[in-house]
């Protein structure tokens, strides 16, 4: 990413000043945990990504700070709340908000990260960024619910998939793209163009996180979490879909019964990876990752369109 954050080093520092302000809390228990949030921030991609997107439309300007500061409080919102969900104990390598300050307080923390992104966008009148926004969120619910529910009954087709991770996390994406377009272009087709391109990025994306979890020397370390979860992604679902009935039923019953049994986590890890399903996710992922760029090349040539580019690629590139 060293063009990108060469392209908006300025703008990303200034960002950072402005989020600082935007989660600033009188209480002063909450002022603890937001300099611990503040202090532990992962890669920024999502408010890389408004910045990125509105630069190429214009310079940035104050409601790009101001949507990329909604996003990334939106972000760190669901992120609070999802290991409250999961039982995390751990964050980006250290302790989550739940482990230090109990789940109620977590929950509550969550909520206030939500309302002080409202607040920010209706204080200023961004009432457009505001409903791109709060689209996500709805959909990053139903995403996640819909996934819950699939866990459990464990029928579940690519489609319903794409619509999983189209919901919990490209549209969040999507939306910080589209976010950042509308404060510089004027153009509303531009704006949805922008907005299509996060979301194939993030469906990319999601794929990615999702190939971790099987491992090879090119996607990383196997972990099973998705299987000890009972989480059906591209992976099993291929080999579930190219299997015989045999060893479906043997994968299922895994799944259900011994999903906390390592060996016959690894079994299915292994059952995966000679099925071909890895070499057709990564066909996959790499499909959404040329249509974001598809959609990207349809914009003049410039800088700030490279560094874009290099963020797409990034993204399917990674190795964590």
């Amino acid at each position: 990413m060293d063009l990108a954050l060469q392209v908006i080093k300025n703008e990303l520092d200034a960002f950072e000043k402005h989020f600082k302000t935007a989660v600033q809390s009188r209480v002063p228990l909450l002022d603890r945990i937001m300099q611990y949030i503040v202090k532990r921030k992962g890669k920024q991609l999502r408010p890389m990504f408004v910045l990125l997107s509105a630069k190429l439309g214009a310079p940035v300007n104050e409601s790009t700070y101001r949507a990329a500061s909604l996003v990334e409080l939106l972000h760190t919102a669901t992120l609070v709340h999802d290991d409250v969900v999961d039982e995390a104990m751990e964050r980006r390598g250290f302790f989550s908000i739940n482990a230090l300050w109990k789940n109620k307080v977590a929950v509550l923390v969550g909520d206030y990260l939500l309302s002080k992104g409202l607040l920010l966008s209706l204080n200023n009148n961004d009432f457009n960024i505001l409903k791109i926004l709060s689209e996500a969120v709805k959909q990053m619910s139903e995403g996640e619910l819909l996934q819950m529910e699939k866990a459990r009954s464990l029928k579940i087709n690519e489609n319903t998939y794409y619509e999983i991770i189209k919901g919990k996390t490209a549209s969040l994406l999507a939306s910080a793209c589209a976010a950042g377009a509308a404060t510089t272009f004027q153009n509303e087709q531009q704006v949805e163009q922008m907005r299509l391109f996060g979301e194939k990025v993030g469906m990319a994306f999601q794929i990615k996180d999702d190939l971790f979890d099987y491992g090879s020397n090119n996607v990383g370390k196997p972990t099973g979490n998705d299987i000890k979860e009972k989480k059906l992604t591209l992976p099993l679902i291929y080999t579930l879909n190219n299997c015989s009935n045999k060893q479906k039923r043997e994968i299922i019953y895994i799944l259900k019964n011994e999903n906390k049994n390592k060996a016959k986590v690894q079994q299915v890890i292994n059952w995966v990876n000679d099925s071909g399903g890895i070499e057709y996710t990564v066909s996959v992922m790499n499909q959404f990752r040329d249509e974001a760029l598809a959609i990207l090349f349809e914009f003049p040539q410039s800088e700030t369109r490279n560094a874009l580019e290099e963020m797409v690629r990034y993204t399917t590139d990674r190795k964590y």
